[in-house]
C-alpha cells in the first residue's frame, strides 16, 4: 500500500541569541492510508515540533535544515507558502492541544468552520452552513443549529475539542495529526474523544499521527508507535510488540511508570532526571545520564538506530550485536 506520508531525515533547528539548536534530529517515519502512528515521549522530547515541521507551522526562529516531507508523493518542503496554505486544512489537518487557544474567541463556531469550507471547497454561505451543521452532528454535538451561532467560551472543553475535530475533518484530509487532543479533559470525556477520533479515522480511511505522552492513548488508538527522546527516535515497533516487549531502557521506564490496577497502592516507578534542553544534549547517547544500563561507550559515541527486525528498531548500544545499524525506519 502506498504511503500517504513519508518523512525522511527531517532536522529542525531553532535559533536563540544567534545560536542554532537542533530540536528534531533526522526524523524518519511513514504512515499508510487508514493507519495510525503514535509518537510518544516526555514533554520537551520534540513530538509537537515534529508535527509543526510536517505542517510547516514553525515560528520565525524555527527552520527545517534538511530532510524531506512527502504527502502522497509530493515534497511539501519544495512548495511555495501559498500552495502550502491550500494544502493545510484540505489535504492534511491538525487537532491542536488546547482548543480554547486554537479557536478565535471573537468569531462564532459557525463562522470559523464555514471559512474552512468556503476557502478550500468553494462552498457558498448556505452550503457551508449545511455542511457545518452536518459535521457538528457527526462529532456528537447536540443542538448543532444553536451551536453554530455560539462563541467558543460558551462551550465546555469537550465540546470545543469536538468542534476542532469537526473542523479538521471538514475537507476529508488524507492525513490527520492529533497533538495531545485530550489534554485537560476528564477521563470520561477523554475516552469519548478518543473513540470519536478512531471511528472517524476508520470511516473516512484517513492516515493519522497521534502525538501523546500517554501510552494508554496509544494502546487504544494506534497501530504502530515511535518513542522520541531529546529530538531523536529511539524505538519503533507495532503497538502490541512495544507494550509487551519494550527494548530501549527509556521505553521500559515509561511503561513501568504507568499506573496499573494490579500494582495496587505501591509507589510508582519514576525515571531519574529530566529531558535535557537542546543546548545541553550529551555527546553520546542522550539518555545515558538517566540510564541505569549505561555503558562506557554510551557517554562517548552516539548510537545508531538499529533494526531489530523488519518491524522494529531501537537506538541503543545494548543491541549492537543483534542488529545492523540504520538511519531510516522502513
Amino acid at each position: 500500500m502506498t504511503n500517504v506520508l513519508d518523512v525522511t531525515g527531517l532536522t529542525t533547528q531553532f535559533t536563540k541569541k544567534g545560536a542554532a539548536f537542533t530540536v528534531v534530529d533526522e526524523l524518519s517515519l511513514h504512515v499508510k492510508k487508514g493507519e495510525a502512528l503514535g509518537i510518544v515521549g516526555e514533554s520537551g522530547c520534540g513530538k509537537s515540533v515534529a508535527s509543526l515541521s510536517i505542517m510547516q507551522l514553525l515560528g520565525a526562529n524555527g527552520k527545517i535544515r534538511q530532510g524531506s516531507v512527502r504527502l502522497n508523493g509530493r515534497d511539501l518542503l519544495a512548495l511555495p507558502q501559498k500552495e502550502m496554505q491550500r494544502i493545510r486544512g484540505k489535504e492534511m489537518a491538525m487537532i491542536f492541544q488546547e482548543p480554547m487557544t486554537s479557536l478565535n474567541p471573537v468569531l462564532t463556531i459557525g463562522k470559523q468552520m464555514s471559512e474552512v469550507l468556503e476557502k478550500h471547497e468553494g462552498f457558498n454561505k448556505q452550503q457551508a452552513r449545511e455542511r457545518v451543521i452536518e459535521l457538528l452532528t457527526l462529532v456528537g454535538i447536540p443542538r448543532a443549529n444553536e451551536i453554530f451561532a455560539e462563541y467558543p467560551h460558551r462551550l465546555s472543553g469537550g465540546m470545543r475539542q469536538r468542534v476542532m475535530i469537526a473542523m479538521a475533518i471538514a475537507c476529508n484530509p488524507a492525513l490527520l495529526i492529533a497533538d495531545e487532543p485530550t489534554t485537560a479533559l476528564d477521563v470520561t470525556i477523554q475516552a469519548q474523544i478518543l473513540d470519536l477520533i478512531t471511528n472517524i479515522r476508520k470511516e473516512l480511511g484517513m492516515a493519522m499521527i497521534m502525538i501523546t505522552h500517554d501510552l494508554g492513548v496509544v494502546a487504544e488508538t494506534c497501530d504502530r508507535v515511535m518513542v522520541m527522546y531529546a529530538g531523536q527516535v529511539i524505538e519503533h515497533a507495532d503497538v502490541r510488540t512495544l507494550l509487551r516487549s519494550p527494548k530501549h531502557p527509556y521505553t521500559i521506564g515509561l511503561i513501568n511508570s504507568t499506573p496499573h490496577k494490579s500494582k495496587g497502592a505501591r509507589r510508582l516507578f519514576s525515571i531519574a532526571g529530566s529531558v535535557p534542553s537542546p543546548d545541553e544534549y550529551p555527546v553520546g547517547c542522550r539518555f545515558a545520564p538517566r540510564c541505569d544500563k549505561a555503558m562506557p561507550i554510551c557517554s562517548i559515541q552516539r548510537p545508531p538506530l538499529l533494526e531489530l527486525d523488519q518491524q522494529s528498531s531501537c537506538r541503543c548500544w545494548l543491541y549492537e550485536e543483534k542488529a545492523e545499524p540504520s538511519a531510516v525506519i522502513l
